[in-house]
């Protein structure tokens, strides 16, 4: 049986800006924030399978006391960063991608997980390049040009390892992709910020950040359906109350 293992960086207020603000409820008003701001989490997952410790990507890239958050929470959850084998990119944004490099001291940025391969769409990481900021921290995704830790997928659709498999979806953004990783007993379906949150996949949601928001919505629909038939178990990024749900 795969596990799966939420690494929450927090929740946060986002609006048309395009910049993450920290948000605590204990203390703090979503009315007193920009109208249109979104209440989101921030949450890549690990899934332990029997081949692979994978990530799903790779949070905001903050750092805390030196160390990036994303190590910390690894380690706060009993998982060596130098474990990780797979890093299964959605895509792009900055609040997926933050954290595929880190900064050093010298202001030279390094691939966080050295052991680990990448698997990225080559159309994505071209977009990315195009559009720069503040959607991409090209920046910080330089290093994944030429690295040889880096796999570009150039297909629609695909497999990896015979037990994942991906597919581009364009929907939240053009070259969006999403992943299912299967085993014997059970599906895991990751959808990125096409199906980012519960309460999306149970309404007719039509998102106006979406490039294509009533693809989304249509997609959102099928996968739910589908999920619920073969008892998939979905894993929601930005949401802050159901980090997963399985279907029954």
């Amino acid at each position: 049986m795969m596990k799966i293992i939420p690494l929450s960086e927090g929740s946060f207020t986002i609006d048309k800006t395009k910049i993450f603000v920290p948000f605590n409820e204990d203390n703090d008003n979503l009315q007193s924030r920009p109208v249109g701001s979104l209440l989101v989490e921030v949450q890549p997952f690990v899934v332990v399978t029997e081949k692979d410790v994978l990530l799903l990507d790779t949070g905001l890239g903050f750092g805390k006391r030196g160390e990036l958050q994303l190590h910390a929470n690894l380690k706060a959850n009993g998982i060596d960063p130098a474990s990780i084998t797979k890093v299964l990119m959605t895509h792009l944004h900055k609040d997926h991608a933050g954290g595929v490099s880190r900064k050093d001291n010298l202001g030279n940025y390094h691939i966080s997980f050295p052991e680990a391969t990448y698997y990225i769409q080559k159309r994505e990481l071209d977009f990315a390049f195009d559009t720069g900021f503040p959607s991409f921290m090209t920046e910080e995704l330089s290093l994944l040009q030429h690295s040889s830790n880096v796999v570009l997928l150039e297909e629609d659709k695909g497999s990896i390892d015979n037990y994942i498999t991906y597919e581009v979806t364009a929907g939240h953004s053009p070259y969006h992709q999403v992943f299912w990783m299967k085993d014997s007993s059970e599906t895991i379906f990751f959808g990125g910020d096409d199906a980012p949150q519960l309460q999306q996949m149970k309404s007719r949601f039509v998102a106006k950040y979406d490039y294509d928001g009533k693809k989304c919505m249509q997609l959102r629909q099928q996968w739910w359906e589908a999920g619920r038939a073969a008892g998939w178990t979905f894993l929601f990024y930005h949401d802050i109350a159901t980090p997963f749900i399985k279907q029954a």
